[in-house]
């Protein structure tokens, strides 16, 4: 983590929606305080800025990280909602009170690594949570051979494989048993997903490490998934390094870490045991992609509306998730985790 004391005059503003109103809601405050700031979209690139500010929660972070893959820029992600995330800490509603530490530089930038990725030798997008090789279709075995530093570590038959950062290791990598990491380690961890061999272990390796997953086949075709979010189609060999650019995330509180957070995800995956799969489903799914609407919900689990609507019911009285009106379109309601 790298303490900034600056004083910042320019701020520019990342959606994904130029009608977003929460941007707007955020440029209101930033006027108010006589920080200037401008928003840009996707065909843009940010120059001469002093930080990004992002709306859309973690899944609005890794987007823009998606996009933006060399800057240095430091970026603040700003949660729609009260549910804060591991790389999104201020929630909308109190962001007019953070503005004056924002213009004066009271604050941290941590430095969140992220994996840089080459499929069968092209480059991708470079991850901040995970890349997962599986089959394309599931509970289908996938043959791989995974090395690390050249030396050949395993020869596997599993459902998959999974590499994930520090940040991501709470996420996908910890539902398949892998080991949940601190963020401030310096390793990336790696799960053979329901191996044939039931001796077979999940790995912790240094983040300078360079990882193959070569030899890759099944019966259907192999797919990378970066992020949960694009599908890459996987001939033989994925490799993954440290990316030279980490993502810069300003942190402006001391209370959301990542020991807080991995308290409530084990305490929330003890309580996993006693729901219905269709919850459970839809807990992974908003816990790993943030807010979310009944359809979108839908989309992303393949379960049909009703099927979601029953669970979404049966989350609300239990009260692990709760329901709000989105700021975007009042007509649609919101569901994620609280607090």
């Amino acid at each position: 983590i790298v303490q900034k004391l600056i004083c910042l005059v320019r701020v520019a503003l990342s959606s994904q929606d130029q009608n977003d109103q929460a941007i707007k809601s955020v440029k209101a405050s930033l006027d108010g305080h006589g920080i200037d700031s401008h928003l840009f979209t996707n065909k843009s690139i940010v120059k001469d800025a002093d930080c990004v500010i992002v709306t859309g929660g973690d899944r609005g972070v890794r987007n823009y990280f998606h996009r933006v893959l060399d800057s240095a820029i430091p970026v603040l992600g700003i949660n729609e909602s009260e549910s804060s995330g591991f790389l999104a800490q201020i929630d909308l509603r109190e962001f007019s009170s953070f503005v004056k530490r924002l213009k004066s530089g009271d604050f941290t930038i941590e430095q969140v690594p992220r994996i840089g990725i080459k499929i069968d030798g092209k480059n991708a997008y470079p991850a901040l949570n995970d890349v997962a090789i599986f089959s394309s279709k599931s509970a289908m075995l996938m043959e791989h051979v995974l090395r690390v530093n050249g030396e050949e570590i395993w020869h596997d038959n599993s459902d998959g494989v999974i590499i994930s950062t520090p940040i991501g290791s709470s996420a996908y990598s910890m539902s398949a048993g892998g080991p949940v990491i601190f963020q401030d380690s310096k390793v990336f961890g790696i799960v053979s997903v329901n191996s044939l061999d039931v001796t077979r272990r999940p790995l912790v390796v240094s983040e300078d490490s360079f990882i193959e997953i070569d030899g890759i086949s099944s019966k259907l075709r192999c797919e990378a998934i970066l992020d949960g979010k694009d599908r890459f189609k996987v001939d033989n060999l994925v490799t993954c390094t440290k990316f030279v650019q980490p993502a810069n995330i300003i942190r402006m509180k001391k209370d959301s870490t990542a020991v807080s957070a991995l308290v409530k995800k084990v305490k929330l995956a003890e309580d996993l045991l006693n729901m219905p799969p269709s919850s459970k489903l839809l807990l992974k799914t908003l816990e790993y992609e943030g807010s979310l609407t009944q359809k979108e919900l839908s989309t992303k689990t393949l379960l049909p509306d009703r099927t979601v609507r029953l669970a979404l019911r049966t989350l609300l009285e239990k009260g692990y998730v709760k329901k709000r009106v989105s700021l975007r379109d009042t007509r649609q309601r919101i569901y994620e985790i609280p607090k």
